[in-house]
Parts: C-alpha cells; structure tokens; sequence
C-alpha cells in the first residue's frame, strides 16, 4: 500500500456563475490521518469535499485515489467511489420516520443488486454489520427507534454507522458538528476519533472551531478565498496565523 491515500493535484472548481470556488489546490493525505480543513465560510471547504467523492465534478486537476486519477470518472465508476469515500453532513440527511436500523442499513444499497435494493431486501450479515457499527458508534439500543426521535448528536452518530457499513477507506465529515451544543459537539468528534484509530479510516472534517482541531487533528490545513494559506500541525496556528486565516479582528471561540 502507498503512504498517501489521496493526492489532491491542481484542483479547480469554478461554478456555472464564475464563482472560482477553488483556485489551484495540491496536497496530500496520509493513509490514517484524521486531517481537518479550516477556514471562514465560503472559502471553499465543503466543495473540496463534495469534490473529492465526486458529488461535484471538478472543473479541472486531478484526485489520486489509491493511485488512480476519479477527478473525470463517470457513471458507475463515480458509485464505486462512493463506496469507498464516504461522507457525512452538518445536518445528518437520515430519513426520519424509518428506523435507526434502516437508516443504517441504507449505507449497504451500493453494494446490492438492483431488485434486493429496491425490496430492501438486506442480507443477515448486512444487519450484523449495521449493528455492529451501531455499538460503535455507542447507539445500538436505539436501533428500532425512529430517527426522528433522536437527538441530533444521536442522529449524527447514526449518520456515522451508515457511511461505516459502505466499508469505506476515506470518511468525509462536512461540519460534523455545527447544529450540535458543545458537549455533544465532542462527543460525535470522539466517535469520529475511534473510528480513525481502530478502524485505520482516513479522516477528512471541515471543522470551525479551533479548539477541536487542536485536540482532534494529526494535520490542519486553512483554505481562504479558495486557496491554501497554511499547512501543518494545528499547534503551529497562533494568533498571527488565526488573523491572517479569519481576518484582522476575528475572534477564536472555544468549546469545551
């Protein structure tokens, strides 16, 4: 296996609009790292992110995954990513009148036939994974309850499970945390801490808070008006660089 799970190489992304979204961007992320992407809002985060599983198409660059370019695959190939580059969002997209389980249980459709997804016909070793990550994840009592009646960081460890049971190798975390109170807020970031460190899944979070990326990432790296202006250890970002990332006057706000 190569050292670099991903190379992100010249990385464009310019909306219909004109808006350039991303300008240029290259780095590369170790296999088992827990990177995070900070920066304001509109800086470019989340469409780094929907660019790398490919919920947006990249206007130009490339992606190296595990040594192949997905930056232009089409069709099924783009499903195939998916899989393997998973994701989960600031507002947990679970559906809320189907069960815990269910929900879970949707992350495996990418790997069924056409008839057994549209029956939902789930195997016996699909339910035991589905449980499996619900133990994980700390939630596997609530597996037969309505996701609706769970709090958003119950929910958001359920949106967890499900990306888990596609058995990816990258899981992509779109503001994880940004409808949750602090103590939740830590409590989701621990999870996704576990699944970095017993499951060796790569980890990539946009994250707003700087005390949680002090205390959650291996590497930071700061987009600002789409374009990288640091890299390196979330140690290294003191109130010089905090300015120069957010803006002269900006404030750091800690959660605890």
């Amino acid at each position: 296996m190569t050292e670099n799970i991903l190379e992100i190489k010249n990385l464009v992304k310019t909306y219909p609009n004109g808006t350039r979204a991303l300008k240029d961007i290259s780095f590369k992320v170790k296999r088992g790292e827990f990177l995070v992407i900070i920066g304001l809002s509109g800086s470019g985060k989340s469409t780094l992110l929907r660019c790398i599983n490919r919920l947006h198409d990249p206007t130009s660059g490339e992606i190296i995954f595990n040594g192949s370019n997905i930056a232009t695959v089409e069709g099924k190939l783009v499903r195939q990513v998916r899989k393997k580059i998973a994701m989960i969002f600031q507002h947990f997209n679970l559906i809320p009148r189907h069960t815990v389980m269910s929900n879970v249980l949707m992350g495996r459709l990418g790997n069924m036939g056409t008839w057994a997804s549209i029956w939902g016909r789930f195997s016996s070793d699909d339910q035991k994974m589905a449980m499996k990550y619900l133990e994980l994840v700390g939630i596997k009592e609530k597996a037969k309850m309505r996701a609706d009646n769970l709090s958003g960081g119950q929910q958001q460890r359920v949106a967890i499970a499900r990306a888990l049971t596609q058995t990816p190798e990258v899981l992509l975390a779109d503001e994880p945390v940004a409808s949750l109170d602090p103590a939740t807020s830590h409590t989701v970031m621990d999870y996704l801490k576990k699944v970095n460190n017993e499951l060796g899944i790569t980890v990539i979070a946009n994250l707003h808070f700087l005390s949680l990326v002090r205390e959650y990432a291996t590497r930071v790296i700061a987009l600002k008006g789409g374009e990288i202006v640091f890299e390196g250890n979330p140690s290294e970002i003191d109130d010089a660089w905090f300015e120069r990332i957010y803006g002269a006057g900006a404030r750091e706000v800690q959660i605890h």
